[in-house]
């Protein structure tokens, strides 16, 4: 068989791997001067680690993931330790990673906190999600965890992660987060982009060709059979392909999609991301919380305050504290117009609210990504509204983190849909 994948995040990458065990010859095309896609690093020189573009971590229950750092032997590179997350609540942080520290939250009463335990228990250990999809996140909770819990708690996260489309989200979504998540998180000796790369050579010795920097312009079913595959290096006819960018993405390279499957992908809704990362010279949490989930209600500006080197040392990174600060935004929003500078400008109050003690001259550096797809938005029932991996055109295979529902995006699920399309176009030879 011969194969291309469009993308080179991990999906496209474990595809490749799947696929060239099979024997086929496989072609990676990714826009990118690098692997890695959302979840890729970079590195300042002064840093023996590299740092994740958009944060990122693993959880001890992502099997797919973990499973294939297993198979490529460097399991021994994974570190899991447990940092502290916490929410904003009352001029605050309060940590709710655990039973005893919901029982112990002053923001709601005792029996408010009994009836929050209760309900993240029924959705951890005895909830299915195909009842849950068809209710919204915002009518369930209030329902059965109470309105003060999520008045405090859910609703500014889910404001912050869906904007105006909080109250369109199904229950499904929140209770795979509840189910597939733990306290204790992963990272890659090195970071991410060194396991990318690590994977990438490795591809490479068992003929893989990775184009960097090669997008993918076209892609059309082939007269002779399979399918053609156009960049600004030419033509590829190939056997099979598969896609891993956004739907959108997907229905602007193949219009020879038929009409209603096309109608599919443009309408799956998702959020961008902005993140800013910084490199300071001292410590911004005293309290060293790795993961705060700020209120916008509150007047913080992003959705996140993620300190980096309250979870790994900052010895790593040349003994800088290394912050992100992140938000999930309409496309359309000032913040994907806004420069650097400006942006700075926006969030720097709110890190002297973080730490009386900051000023600006704490801050080395900055760095600015910017995601237009980043986060799907499930409303009510959206099972029946995920576009087939198997798409309608001939050798043509569609893999996305917006098909991975019920659980939420991640490298651990775009492993696993990736291995699952790539079973589909094995068990499909021409």
């Amino acid at each position: 068989m011969k194969a291309a994948i469009v993308g080179g995040g991990i999906g496209g990458l474990v595809a490749a791997y799947d696929l060239a065990q099979d024997g086929a010859d496989v072609t990676i095309f990714e826009a990118a001067d690098y692997v890695g896609g959302l979840s890729s690093g970079f590195k300042d020189p002064r840093w023996e680690w590299t740092v994740e573009r958009f944060y990122h971590h693993w959880f001890a229950s992502d099997v797919h993931m973990l499973g294939l750092i297993e198979e490529l032997g460097w399991s021994d590179k994974v570190l899991f330790p447990r940092p502290l997350t916490a929410v904003y609540f009352d001029e605050s942080f309060y940590p709710l990673d655990s039973a005893m520290a919901v029982l112990r939250f002053r923001g709601l009463p005792f029996i408010d906190r009994l009836r929050l335990g209760m309900g993240i228990a029924y959705l951890r250990y005895i909830a299915r999600w195909e009842a849950l999809e068809k209710f919204t996140a915002h009518d369930w909770l209030q329902r059965w965890v109470g309105k003060s819990a999520y008045r405090i708690l859910w609703e500014p996260l889910l404001i912050g992660k869906f904007g105006q489309y909080y109250k369109e989200v199904n229950m499904a979504w929140f209770w795979a987060r509840v189910k597939a998540r733990t306290p204790n998180l992963g990272t890659y000796e090195g970071g991410f982009q060194a396991f990318m790369d690590e994977f990438a050579d490795r591809l490479r010795e068992m003929g893989v060709d990775i184009r960097l920097q090669t997008p993918v312009e076209r892609i059309d079913p082939s007269p002779a059979g399979g399918l053609i595959v156009r960049s600004k290096e030419g033509t590829l006819e190939v056997d099979r392909c598969l896609v891993t960018t956004s739907p959108a993405q997907l229905a602007d390279m193949a219009p020879a999609l038929p009409k209603d499957y096309l109608e599919q992908l443009l309408g799956l809704k998702s959020m961008g991301a902005v993140v800013m990362v910084m490199a300071l010279k001292s410590q911004l949490s005293e309290a060293g919380i790795y993961w705060h989930n700020m209120s916008k209600e509150a007047g913080f500006p992003f959705l996140s305050l993620v300190e980096h080197t309250n979870f790994l040392s900052p010895e790593f990174f040349g003994g800088e504290h290394i912050v992100y600060v992140g938000d999930y935004l309409d496309v359309d929003h000032e913040y994907f117009r806004l420069t650097k500078d400006q942006l700075l400008e926006r969030f720097l109050p709110s890190l002297a609210r973080m730490n009386p003690d900051f000023n600006a001259d704490w801050i080395r550096e900055t760095w600015l990504f910017r995601s237009k797809y980043a986060q799907p938005v499930p409303p009510l029932n959206h099972s029946a509204a995920i576009p087939d991996i198997r798409t309608p055109l001939p050798g043509l295979w569609f893999a996305s983190m917006s098909q991975v529902y019920p659980w939420d995006r991640g490298t651990n699920f775009a492993v696993e849909i990736a291995r699952r399309a790539v079973r589909g176009m094995l068990s499909t030879r021409m």
